[in-house]
């Protein structure tokens, strides 16, 4: 029961540390465009002729 008292404190600081992160990540935009990157890849307009 005492490992209760360092496994609830430890839980919610890394929920917290992780809800964060993704906030963060929403803020700078991160999430916006997830096809352009797929498809950027895939083109050949960088490729010397």
């Amino acid at each position: 029961m005492n490992v209760l008292v360092y496994l609830i404190p430890l839980a919610l600081l890394l929920g917290g540390t992780w809800l964060f992160a993704f906030l963060w990540t929403m803020r700078a935009d991160q999430y916006d465009d997830m096809e352009g990157p797929a498809w950027r890849i895939l083109s050949d307009e960088d490729l010397p002729k």
